[in-house]
């Protein structure tokens, strides 16, 4: 997804990529399943090459499609690094979606391939059927009805690297929060995929990660999100082992962080919060020493919980701003504690602006639409020019839709996503602000804000709060909160109703999916945004 190549006083710094790590060492431990398995590199590196050989044997080309709904492990790490060698796009699939929701992003990628896992096999299934994937290219890890076993085809073929090789890429689709999602498909590089592995794992420099260094990487989220396939692919790209985590658990994770000394990881703040919630016995039973980079992003995360994570972890986490499409910014932990709540500044092959509704550029502290633009090449939304082009404008800057502002250091501040604002009698609401006040009220485990409609107002905000196990969903309860804001928020800002969910509808990579929510009280009426 990004290019970055690091530099030192001294000249440019040698890199390589997964193939020359696992060539030079092979007994390195590159992989280790959330179940226990451990692979070396050397054995990653032989089924990854069989595994280009068999695709290539069902006709996979340069530019074609192979589309998995795995499991974290190193099956579909199998899988992508076949598809980087060998000049193929790699889908992954949110194995929670439906079967139709499936079969439309295998016809969507035009995917040639498909490889499921048999815990999701009704839906791979189903999905399969739908889309018109041929029988022969159905490969199950497991037993999925109509599925040839994946193992089977795969030893069949030679553990040498195959020739003529060439440098693919993944291509993620968006999460579909309005209207269907969409491919972000970048054109692929006109490079060897040693050269473009160097390039990848070079990513990791942004963030002060060095190459082997016996750094190790703990992966806490589905293989499926972005920022998953970009950590830990970068990971095994600069030589660094994976250490692979299934249903995520805060207590598993200081376990697993202690028994593999992980160095750096990939988390978002409702993680944060799950593990600042155990109780201080158990936190603090685990040796998390070892823990150097911490990073997060996906969601806003509270002022409140990002102190306690560095008075807990030390100065290690880290924060940054990006998309599918890519970004983006980058606030280290020193950067944080001289602007807190900022995500960042730009990286060094990033631009940001911040344009009001005019197109005009807004001064340092005034709120505006984020646009970005990356020095390292540009996307399509596959198959749609209209929306890839809704999402730039002329100057090749896109936006997500985010609204924030730029201090006058150019640390950027984010509000909250545009079709997330609330306008009651004019004036402009920021969600995201209300919701990190509510999250730091100890009786509070979740909570999210939107607007809903008002006669009067056009809008008025509500609260859906999840409390804590053992708070009762109470008149109480609503009061304590409205209490605890009374001193932090302006008025203007209160919700105007509280309701309580047993549990939010948050996707594992922390997004919280408010539509959901919102919509129903928009039924039949228009929205301003």
């Amino acid at each position: 997804m990004f290019y970055y190549r690091a530099v030192s006083g001294t000249g440019e710094r040698a890199m390589s990529g997964f193939w020359k790590y696992a060539e030079e060492d092979p007994g390195h431990l590159a992989v280790v399943d959330p179940d226990g398995p451990e692979h070396t590199a050397g054995e990653v590196l032989a089924r990854c090459n069989q595994v280009s050989h068999a695709l290539r044997s069902l006709g996979m080309r340069r530019g074609d499609a192979v589309a998995v709904v795995l499991p974290n492990g190193a099956d579909p790490v199998h899988v992508f690094l076949a598809a980087l060698q060998s000049g193929w796009y790699y889908v992954p699939i949110n194995f929670r979606l439906s079967a139709p929701e499936i079969a439309y992003i295998l016809s969507d990628s035009e995917a040639r391939v498909f490889v499921a896992h048999e815990r999701f096999a009704d839906a791979a299934a189903a999905a399969a059927e739908e889309a018109g994937i041929p029988a022969a290219a159905r490969l199950a890890v497991g037993d999925v009805p109509g599925f040839r076993p994946a193992a089977e085809l795969y030893d069949a073929h030679p553990t040498v690297r195959p020739d003529d090789l060439a440098t693919g890429a993944a291509m993620h689709y968006t999460s579909g929060t309005t209207g269907r999602p969409k491919g972000v498909r970048r054109k692929l590089p006109d490079l060897d995929p040693d050269t473009n592995a160097a390039l990848h794992s070079g990513f990791l420099a942004l963030f002060g990660i060095p190459q082997r260094d016996g750094n190790v990487h703990l992966c806490t989220s589905p293989n499926y999100h972005t920022a998953v396939t970009t950590f830990a692919g970068n990971s095994l790209q600069a030589g660094h082992t994976v250490v692979f985590m299934d249903r995520w658990d805060p207590e598993e994770t200081l376990a697993k962080i202690e028994r593999y000394r992980c160095t750096h990881t990939h988390m978002v703040p409702t993680q944060f919060k799950r593990m600042l919630q155990l109780p201080e016995e158990v936190r603090t039973r685990y040796d998390v020493s070892s823990m150097r980079w911490a990073i997060h992003a996906a969601a806003p995360c509270p002022v409140d919980v990002k102190r306690a994570m560095l008075d807990w972890w030390g100065p290690v986490i880290w924060e940054y701003y990006a998309a599918t499409e890519g970004g983006g910014t980058l606030a280290t932990p020193e950067d944080w504690l001289k602007y807190p709540g900022t995500v960042g500044n730009a990286w060094p092959i990033s631009e940001l602006k911040i344009v009001d509704d005019d197109g005009d550029r807004c001064p340092p502290g005034t709120p505006g639409t984020v646009w970005m633009r990356m020095g390292a090449g540009d996307f399509e939304y596959k198959g749609d020019r209209t929306k890839t082009d809704e999402s730039h404008d002329a100057e090749g800057f896109f936006t997500v839709g985010d609204v924030g502002y730029l201090n006058e250091d150019g640390f950027l501040f984010l509000c909250d996503r545009k079709s997330d604002m609330i306008i009651a009698g004019g004036v402009n609401i920021y969600p995201a602000e209300i919701e990190g006040e509510i999250l730091a009220h100890p009786m509070v485990a979740d909570v999210a804000v939107f607007g809903i409609p008002d006669d009067d107002m056009g809008e008025q905000i509500k609260a859906v709060v999840q409390p804590e196990e053992g708070i009762a969903p109470d008149d109480a309860l609503r009061a304590e909160i409205m209490g605890h804001l009374r001193d932090r928020l302006a008025k203007y800002k209160w919700p105007r109703s509280i309701d309580f969910v047993e549990e939010l509808p948050r996707e594992p990579t922390g997004k919280l999916l408010k539509r959901t929510l919102r919509d129903p009280y928009w039924e039949g009426r228009d929205r301003a945004i």
